[in-house]
């Protein structure tokens, strides 16, 4: 389990600089027109984690297997997007297919790349752009309602919880507001996933810096920073013109030229903890002489959850998990130092798998 990210914002904020820059293709034009993307580009990667090459070490490791993200660049919205403006249609049907929204926020000046509302103004473009998710949201909600309503009014149990929910949306968006910022219960997230709202995704802001504040961001930056937290969404100040740079360097003069501008890692790297922290995902590992692979699940994920992220037998026949902490491993040199010391765990079906765990499935065929 990965995830796909939608790259949205206005046009010419540098959102497919920042593809490009992050699947290491040219795929996506960049150029300074609205517009550029019109068809959504999609990019697999690989995700970086320092923890997979070490095992592969230890286990001599003929392969090594990342997990990977997908990044979605969805054409620009403009204002008006709600009502057709632009290729405002396009762009809201792409959007609801993502998991997440990783909104980039023009936060440099440049007299060269015009903006398309003419000021540099990042939280008013962020503003933007949720007004006309949140305008297509309530549109949706309240031509969906009608129906529903009838049936609850009937007597149907799951029209009436079913209304409830579009309810808790109505009243959020009605004041203006997301819908991700509903009160739900544990058992009412997935129906309320399932309503399709693109406001109730969660939102990471992608601060586009220039190149000179790469390393601690601007002023702009710092405005979005301050909306970020407010509003209990992720944050992350990337150049988007030092990704592409980087990602077209050999691998072994990348962390020299980081190095050289204050940076101790790619901004991908730094992207990519963010919206696993947003979505609640960890790593766990499988390491073993053939190859040594990252797998991702959601955070709380039980042991036959894990193994059903590898093979649907493997959650079906669930037996037990044989489970190393990644410290254990890698202090005691592999999988046989951690049996040794007492430090292999056998986990049943109950147990909640932590990041870093490095498992091995018993299960009946």
């Amino acid at each position: 389990m990965g995830f796909k990210c939608g790259i949205v914002g206005l046009p010419n904020v540098g959102k497919s600089t920042l593809f490009n820059a992050l699947t290491q293709t040219a795929a996506a034009q960049a150029a300074n027109y609205p517009f550029c993307t019109i068809e959504p580009n999609v990019g697999d990667v690989a995700v970086p984690d320092a923890r997979l090459d070490k095992l592969a070490a230890i286990a001599h490791s003929v392969q090594i297997v990342p997990t990977r993200i997908t990044f979605v660049d969805i054409a620009g919205l403009v204002r008006g997007a709600s009502k057709g403006e632009g290729l405002g249609n396009q762009f809201l049907a792409n959007i609801r297919e993502v998991d997440a929204v990783a909104h980039v926020l023009r936060c440099f000046e440049d007299d060269d790349i015009t903006h398309v509302e003419g000021r540099i103004d990042p939280v008013g473009d962020a503003e933007t752009v949720e007004t006309e998710l949140m305008l297509a949201d309530l549109e949706s909600l309240e031509r969906r309602v009608v129906p529903i309503e009838k049936k609850a009014k009937g007597g149907e149990k799951e029209a009436k919880e079913q209304l409830a929910l579009m309810m808790k949306a109505l009243v959020l968006l009605r004041e203006g507001k997301p819908a991700r910022r509903a009160e739900l219960t544990p058992e009412e997230r997935e129906p309320y996933r399932q309503l399709g709202l693109m406001t109730q995704k969660p939102v990471l802001y992608v601060c586009n810096v220039d190149e000179g504040s790469a390393a601690n961001g601007n002023k702009y930056s710092a405005q979005v920073e301050d909306m970020a937290k407010r509003e209990g969404a992720g944050c992350v100040a990337i150049s988007a013109r030092i990704e592409e740079e980087v990602a077209q360097l050999p691998s072994a003069e990348r962390e020299e030229f980081l190095a050289s501008i204050g940076l101790e890692e790619p901004g991908l790297n730094r992207l990519i903890r963010a919206g696993y922290e947003l979505l609640g995902l960890i790593t766990f590992f499988t390491a073993g002489p053939k190859e040594a692979r990252a797998w991702t699940v959601a955070r709380n994920s039980r042991a036959p959850q894990a193994a059903g992220a590898i093979h649907t037998d493997f959650e079906k026949g669930f037996i037990r998990a044989e489970t190393i902490a990644y410290d254990d491993y890698v202090t005691l040199n592999g999988e046989s130092g951690a049996r040794d010391a007492g430090r292999m765990r056998l986990e049943g079906k109950e147990y909640i798998v932590a990041d870093g765990d490095v498992m091995h499935f018993r299960f009946n065929a």
